[in-house]
C-alpha cells in the first residue's frame, strides 16, 4: 500500500504542514483575536490560510499526477510513547489523499468567500469564521493522518467543531437541540468506531496504516470468539466496528437522525460540513480501509444492505419536505446511501469519486438555498415562495445546472459518477446474487425516481408558478406599512456578488468535472477514454479481482465519456429521471392543486403520514436511547438518593447519632451508677461461667 523509498519523495514535509497548519493560525487569530482584527481581519486571515491551503493541496495533486511524484509516507513528529508503543504525526499522501484535500480546501475556500455575505448582519461573524478554518484544519488531519489514532483524533475534531456550528446561534432552544442530537447519535457511532481501533492494535500491534495494511492478509481465517461457542471472523468484527462509525459520520441508518436537523446551523455550514466534507470522512474511510474490508464478504453485506436501505428510504422523505434546507439534506443522506452501496459492492473507487463530484454541486445546492433565504429575508418554507426565478436569475440558474448534476443528467458532473454505482451494483448482483445484492441493485436504480422527483419538486415549488410570497405575506396580516419599515410585500432579490460568485465556481465543475475525468479515475484511461494508464487508485485502494465490479463496468459499458452519455440518455436509470421530472411537473407546475388533492386518498395520506413522521426514527431515538437514559438516569439519581446517601451514608449517619443518644444517657457522672453497673455486669458474667462452663 504505501509509497516508494525516502529519496525518491517529491513532496516536502514542509508543504504538508503548511497545508494542515495555515487553517489552524487563521482560526486562533480569528477565534481569539477577533475583536482587535475586526471582521476584515478575521474574514481575511482565515480565507488567506484556507487559500494557502487550497493552492498547496493543488500542487501536491499536480505532483503525484502530472509529474509522477512517488506518494508521501512519514511521521513528522512523535505523539507519545508508552513501552513499545509508539504514536506519531504523520502524513500519508496520495492520490486518494490528494484529492481528497483538493476537494476539502476548494469547498472551504469558497464557502469561507460565501459566509462574508451570509453572515453580514450576524453578531457572531468572527467565531463563525474562526469555527469554519478550525473544521478545515480538524478535516485535513482525518485525511491526511497515516495511522488510525491520528485519523481518531481528526475524526472526534471535526465532530467537536461540527457540534459548535450546529449550535452556533445558541439563544435558539432548536439549535441546542440539534447540536446535542448531532453529538449524541455521533458518540454511538465513534464507540464502535473505537472498539474497531483497539481490535486493530490488539490484532496486529500497530496503528500504523502501512503496515496494518501489510498484513491484512493475515486476518483471513482467524477467530475471535465474543459469545462462548460462537466465534467471529477478526476481519468482520474489525471492519463492522469501523463501519458503525462511518455510519455516525456518514449519517446511514439508524444513525442518521441528526443531519436533517443540523439545518438548524447557518447555511455555509450545511455546504461545508454537511454535504462535502465531514460527512464524507465515513466513506473516505472505508475507502482507505479496503485491504481490511476486502477480506470480510460479511461486512461487505452489511455495508451494502446499509446503504442501500439509506439511499432509497431517506430519499422518500425528501419528498414530503417544505423546508427548502431539509429537502436538500435528506438528498444528501441519500447520496451517501449510493456512496455507501458502491463500498458494499467492492466499487471503492466509484464511491470517492462520486464523493468528490457529489461535493461541487451538492455544496452548490446549499448554498443556493442560502441564496433563496438570503433572498426571501430568511423564511425557509417553500411553500411561502414561488415566482423567484425573475428576481433571482444567476440563482436559479446555477440551482437549475446543481439539479441537473443531482438526478444524473448524461454529460453533467454527477451522471457520470452516479450511474457507474448503479452499473456496479447490477454487475455484483449479476456476480454474486443474492437477495442483499439484488436489493442494493433495485434501492439505488428505483432512487433516481426519487431524487429527480423531490429535486424538480424544489424547483417548481421554489422558482416557478404562484408568486405566494406575497400571499404569505398578506396572511400574517402586515399592512401597507409593516414592522419593519417596508412599504407593501417584501421584494425577493438577488444575493450580493459574494454569495452569487461561489454558485457560478461551483457550477462550473458540476457541470464538467465528471467528463474530463472519470475515465482517468475509473476507468485507467485518459479523458477521452481510448489511451490506457495507470490506473489512477493504484496503491491506495486494493480490491480483489473476483470483486472488482468496476472493471466489469469498463468492459461492458465503457467506451469514452462522451458514448457513455450519449448511451445514458437510453439506459434505465435516466429514463426513471425523465418519469420523477415529469411527475413533479405535473404536480407542481401544471396542476399545483392536485397534491393536495391526492392526499385526501387514505393510502397516499398514510404514506405521507409515515414519510412526514420519518418512520418514527426519531421517536426511536428521542423516546427510545436518549428517553432511556434520561429514564436510567432518574432511576439512578433515587437509587443514589434513596439507598446510597439514605441507606448507606445518612442511614450510617443517624445510627450512630441513635447510638450516641443512648449511650449518652448512661454517661450520669455519678460514682455510685458507675459502681452498681460494674457489680452487675460482674454477676452477669460469672452466671455465663458457671451455667456454661463449670
Amino acid at each position: 500500500m504505501p509509497g516508494a523509498d525516502m529519496h525518491d519523495y517529491a513532496i516536502s514535509k514542509t508543504v504538508l504542514l503548511a497545508i494542515v497548519l495555515a487553517p489552524l493560525i487563521g482560526a486562533i487569530v480569528a477565534g481569539l483575536f477577533g475583536r482587535r482584527v475586526g471582521r476584515v481581519g478575521a474574514h481575511s486571515v482565515t480565507i488567506l490560510g484556507v487559500a494557502v491551503s487550497c493552492a498547496l493541496s493543488c500542487w501536491v495533486l499536480w505532483q503525484l499526477v502530472g509529474q509522477g511524484a512517488a506518494p508521501f509516507n512519514e511521521n513528522v513528529y512523535t505523539w507519545f510513547q508508552i513501552g513499545s508503543f509508539d504514536a506519531h504525526v504523520g502524513f500519508m499522501i496520495d492520490k486518494l489523499t490528494a484529492m481528497m484535500m483538493v476537494v476539502v480546501t476548494f469547498v472551504s475556500l469558497l464557502v469561507h468567500i460565501y459566509t462574508i455575505g451570509y453572515m453580514a448582519d450576524d453578531d457572531g461573524y468572527q467565531r463563525f469564521f474562526s469555527y469554519i478554518s478550525l473544521f478545515t484544519f480538524s478535516m485535513l488531519m482525518l485525511v491526511m493522518s497515516n495511522n488510525f489514532l491520528q485519523l481518531f483524533f481528526g475524526w472526534e475534531a471535526v465532530g467537536l467543531v461540527s457540534y459548535l456550528l450546529i449550535g452556533f446561534w445558541f439563544k435558539r432552544p432548536t439549535a441546542i437541540f440539534a447540536n446535542l442530537k448531532a453529538f449524541l447519535v455521533n458518540r454511538v457511532g465513534d464507540f464502535g468506531f473505537l472498539l474497531g481501533v483497539a481490535a486493530v492494535l490488539y490484532y496486529f500491534g500497530t496503528l500504523d496504516y502501512a503496515t496494518v495494511f501489510a498484513n491484512a492478509p493475515l486476518m483471513a481465517g482467524a477467530e475471535m470468539t465474543l459469545m462462548e461457542g460462537h466465534p467471529w471472523s477478526v476481519a468482520t468484527v474489525i471492519c463492522i466496528c469501523l463501519f458503525i462509525g462511518a455510519m455516525g459520520k456518514s449519517a446511514q441508518v439508524p444513525l442518521h437522525v441528526w443531519l436533517p436537523d443540523s439545518m438548524e446551523g447557518p447555511t455555509p455550514i450545511s455546504a461545508l460540513i454537511h454535504a462535502a466534507t465531514m460527512v464524507t470522512a465515513g466513506i473516505f474511510m472505508v475507502a482507505r480501509m479496503s485491504p481490511m474490508f476486502e477480506m470480510s464478504e460479511t461486512a461487505l453485506s452489511f455495508v451494502l444492505f446499509i446503504g442501500a436501505t439509506t439511499a432509497f428510504f431517506t430519499g422518500l422523505i425528501g419528498m414530503v419536505q417544505n423546508d427548502i434546507k431539509r429537502v436538500v439534506a435528506y438528498s444528501t443522506l441519500s447520496q451517501l446511501g449510493y456512496m455507501t452501496v458502491a463500498l458494499g459492492v467492492s466499487a471503492y473507487s466509484a464511491a470517492v469519486y462520486h464523493l468528490m463530484t457529489h461535493a461541487f454541486f451538492k455544496a452548490l445546492l446549499f448554498l443556493a438555498a442560502g441564496s433563496v433565504i438570503i433572498g426571501m429575508h430568511h423564511e425557509q418554507d417553500m411553500r411561502k415562495m414561488g415566482g423567484l426565478r425573475k428576481y433571482m436569475p444567476i440563482t436559479f440558474w446555477t440551482s437549475v445546472i446543481g439539479t441537473l448534476a443531482l438526478v444524473g443528467t448524461p454529460f453533467f458532473a454527477g451522471f457520470y459518477s452516479k450511474d457507474t454505482i448503479i452499473e456496479a451494483a447490477a454487475a455484483h448482483a449479476h456476480e454474486a446474487p443474492s437477495w442483499i445484492a439484488s436489493y442494493g441493485y433495485w434501492a439505488v436504480l428505483l432512487g433516481a425516481f426519487v431524487t429527480s422527483f423531490y429535486s424538480f419538486r424544489l424547483l417548481y415549488m421554489t422558482f416557478f408558478g404562484k408568486e405566494r410570497f406575497r400571499d404569505a405575506h398578506a396572511d400574517h396580516g402586515h399592512d401597507a406599512h409593516d414592522d419593519h419599515g417596508h412599504h407593501g410585500p417584501v421584494e425577493p432579490h438577488e444575493s450580493p456578488w459574494v454569495v452569487t460568485v461561489p454558485l457560478i465556481l461551483l457550477a462550473i465543475p458540476s457541470v464538467i468535472i465528471g467528463y474530463f475525468t472519470v475515465g482517468p479515475m475509473l476507468f485507467a484511461t485518459d479523458w477521452t477514454g481510448h489511451h490506457a494508464q495507470l490506473p489512477y487508485f493504484l496503491g491506495s485502494i486494493d480490491v480483489a479481482a473476483i470483486h472488482d465490479t468496476v472493471a466489469k463496468v469498463k468492459e461492458e459499458h465503457w467506451h469514452g465519456p462522451a458514448a457513455m452519455a450519449w448511451h445514458g440518455f437510453i439506459a434505465a436509470p435516466f429514463l426513471l429521471v425523465l418519469a420523477g421530472f415529469a411527475l413533479a411537473t405535473v404536480l407542481y407546475w401544471w396542476k399545483p392543486e392536485l397534491p393536495a388533492k391526492l392526499t385526501r386518498i387514505a393510502p397516499v395520506a398514510l404514506a405521507k403520514r409515515i414519510l412526514e413522521n420519518k418512520y418514527g426514527f426519531d421517536n426511536l431515538w428521542i423516546g427510545g436511547f436518549a428517553g432511556g437514559g434520561l429514564k436510567l438516569g432518574r432511576l439512578s439519581r433515587k437509587n443514589d438518593e434513596r439507598v446510597i446517601d439514605g441507606a448507606f451514608v445518612n442511614g450510617s449517619a443517624r445510627l450512630v447519632d441513635f447510638s450516641a443518644n443512648l449511650l449518652r444517657r448512661t454517661q450520669s457522672g455519678y460514682l455510685y451508677h458507675y459502681a452498681f453497673a460494674m457489680i452487675l455486669g460482674l454477676i452477669v458474667c460469672l452466671g455465663v461461667i458457671i451455667k456454661f462452663w463449670l
